[in-house]
């Protein structure tokens, strides 16, 4: 079978990297596109994960940038894929592979584990063969979003889980950093900014920032999604560690006395490390995030004050799932 997977943000790096092993030990045929954004290419690089750029880089934050790189983006798509004979197409909140997917007969299979990114997944989820979910998101949600039951297939648990599966921490990346193993570490993730979800208010993330600068004995690296960002850390606090390119961010969290990550992802990989993890998220929590706020897995963080700043007593057994489940929800698309 010919597999297209279309790789837009960082963490769909980390989704699929063991996926398209899993394909390939099948004897599958599989072709990576991306798109230029954040640390996606950088990403896949270092997985070693060979791909094909296509199309114009993110659009930004203007919704009309954002509409223009997308028509640009479906025309360079359509005109990669055709004739190319691809029997399945899979992509983990690209909306832009089903649309075109579509238009081409092609099969494809679209994920997605926050709900709210309303414009996006409308249009991946109309013109999807199926939308692969988690448990937690209420079909009426997905109904409102064009995703009706009948085209729905579900998987337990967190997607983080699935591709940590087998996952062991590499001590190294403090030592690359030049972290002080003898303080307090805190991981830092800067908001979705440029996505249309996102609040828009980073006081609280602010208010973060000035807390962590202000403590001896702790040492916060923050990650930042762009370049812009970056230059942004750097200038409000010079005793941050703002990596210059994409590092291992999961042996980061795993390695951390605490996470605070304004977007989803980094999160519930720290959930399912088991690091203690706080929330600054501006924008409306999807049910995922609500299910774990309840469990008291996930914290959300009303005020810099409520951070507790203190090493971790143990490193947690990590929460996973077999890859090879993701995958089979997955492959549901092809048969139709």
């Amino acid at each position: 079978m010919r597999v297209w997977i279309d790789v837009t943000n960082s963490p769909h790096v980390a989704f699929f990297r063991s996926l398209v092993a899993l394909l390939r030990e099948r004897g599958d045929e599989v072709t990576i596109t991306a798109r230029e954004f954040a640390q996606t290419l950088e990403l896949l690089d270092d997985a070693g994960l060979e791909h094909t750029v296509v199309g114009p880089p993110h659009g930004g934050a203007s919704r009309v940038a954002k509409v223009r790189a997308m028509s640009g983006r479906l025309t360079a798509l359509r005109s990669f894929a055709r004739g190319r004979g691809f029997d399945l197409a899979l992509s983990h909140a690209s909306h832009e592979l089903p649309l075109v997917a579509r238009s081409l007969r092609i099969p494809s299979a679209y994920a997605f584990d926050y709900e709210f990114a309303l414009a996006q997944h409308r249009l991946g989820s109309l013109a999807a063969t199926r939308v692969v979910v988690p448990e937690a998101i209420p079909q009426e949600r997905l109904t409102r979003l064009g995703a009706r039951e009948r085209k729905v297939v579900r998987y337990p648990g967190l997607k983080e889980e699935y591709y940590l599966h087998g996952f062991r921490p590499d001590p190294s990346v403090l030592d690359a950093l030049g972290l002080d193993r003898s303080r307090v570490l805190v991981v830092v993730r800067t908001p979705p900014e440029v996505s249309l979800y996102h609040g828009g208010d980073t006081t609280l993330f602010g208010a973060v920032l000035a807390r962590l600068a202000g403590e001896d004995g702790v040492q916060a690296v923050a990650l930042p999604r762009t370049a812009a960002q970056r230059e942004a850390l750097r200038a409000a606090s010079p005793s941050l560690v703002v990596p210059d390119r994409a590092v291992d961010a999961l042996s980061l969290v795993a390695l951390a006395d605490l996470v605070v990550s304004a977007g989803g992802t980094m999160n519930r990989e720290a959930v399912a490390l088991g690091t203690p993890v706080c929330t600054t998220f501006a924008g409306r929590l999807g049910a995922v995030d609500e299910q774990l706020v309840v469990e008291g897995r996930l914290r959300r963080l009303e005020g810099a004050d409520q951070l507790a700043l203190e090493r971790r007593p143990s490193t947690a057994a990590p929460s996973t799932r077999a890859p090879d489940v993701m995958l089979a929800r997955l492959l549901e698309a092809s048969r139709g």
